[in-house]
């Protein structure tokens, strides 16, 4: 099914980012992200599915639902049995209102990706964007489509682009920025990427952007990072590869009036803390304050949440802890804000 004349798509403003399941954070107006709220199945609901659990997927958030796509579980009982046609993946889409309480698989039409690992997700207007991803074996199958899925016709469409797309990858990062649709890194599997794409959702053409820089001045490549931006500089917040992860007290961001990467340096917690390095965690960003949630460093899975300033680029970690120590997690934030896992 392809989207070439606009089936099922919509080009109002991006209204969320993120990714998960599970256990919420909610951020109390004009205070700190701080307390972990459980949210319950609705009242007298008893009986409505829920996700099986998972790794790799993504979400997004409007002030009604939270969207969460795809993922993965190598456990056959957990991740469906018999009844999964994609195990160990999960070919599907699933919506959790905030009001009712209660989960819901969307039934949708069209053609959904088979590339359920590790893709990248925004919400635009009532669009999801889907690019790239891995399905089994990991790197043995990877996309480098933009799959849309209007959830309120709840249509899935390819989008058709012009121009030289990115490479086939996964576990790259993408945000919306002023119309244009921006890319970085990822993994083809065998090789880590440093490649910036930027994709016009108005003319629908794919751009691969070369900075002003010598090599040595660029980030390192990576995957399983994740940006933040204002508007003008994008920021690239850890990632690593299968056996590095990159420190968050320098971070790399690309200035999109220059056209150039710059190195920024951060400044600690109490004068000496940091974030630990690490790769696979989430972010989300309320205004100008992103919030990055657990992850891994390559020895120790992290359940911390610090918040970074992209004014003073002043770190604070947050006196909330995760429920638990994850990695391959995903987080979303609605525009209200609260934060939902």
């Amino acid at each position: 099914m392809s989207a070439g004349n606009g089936e099922g798509w919509d080009g109002n403003r991006q209204r969320g980012a993120g990714g998960g399941n599970g256990p919420a954070a909610q951020a109390p107006r004009g205070g700190l992200l701080n307390r972990f709220v459980r949210l319950p199945p609705g009242p007298g609901r008893g009986g409505h599915r829920v996700p099986p659990a998972r790794s790799g997927h993504r979400c997004v958030a409007d002030n009604a639902n939270l969207y969460v796509f795809g993922g993965y579980n190598p456990d056959y009982d957990e991740s469906g049995g018999p009844e999964n046609e994609d195990y160990p993946l999960f070919r599907e889409l699933w919506r959790y209102n905030f009001a009712t309480g209660t989960w819901h698989q969307m039934g949708t039409e069209g053609y959904m990706p088979r590339e359920l690992a590790s893709m990248s997700l925004v919400l635009h207007g009532n669009n999801l964007l889907v690019f790239g991803g891995t399905g089994i074996p990991f790197g043995e199958s990877n996309g480098n489509d933009v799959h849309v899925c209007n959830v309120k016709y709840k249509r899935w469409a390819l989008f058709n682009c012009r121009g030289k797309k990115p490479n086939r990858i996964y576990g790259q990062a993408m945000a919306i920025i002023n119309g244009s649709l921006y890319v970085f890194g990822g993994t083809t599997g065998y090789i880590y990427s440093t490649d910036l794409h930027k994709l016009d959702l108005n003319t629908r053409e794919w751009t691969q952007l070369k900075p002003n820089n010598m090599h040595c001045d660029m980030p390192e490549e990576r995957y399983r990072h994740e940006i933040a931006h204002d508007g003008q500089r994008i920021y690239i917040l850890g990632g690593g590869t299968s056996w590095t992860a990159y420190s968050l007290d320098k971070i790399h961001a690309y200035n999109l009036e220059t056209n150039t990467w710059e190195e920024i340096a951060t400044k600690p917690h109490k004068k000496k803390d940091f974030p630990a390095a690490r790769r696979c965690h989430s972010c989300v960003q309320i205004k100008n304050d992103v919030f990055v949630c657990g992850g891994y460093n390559g020895e120790v899975i992290l359940g911390d949440i610090w918040k970074l300033s992209l004014q003073t680029f002043q770190w604070v970690k947050l006196p909330a802890v995760m429920p638990e120590p994850v990695y391959f997690h995903c987080a979303a934030v609605t525009p209200d804000p609260q934060m939902e896992f």
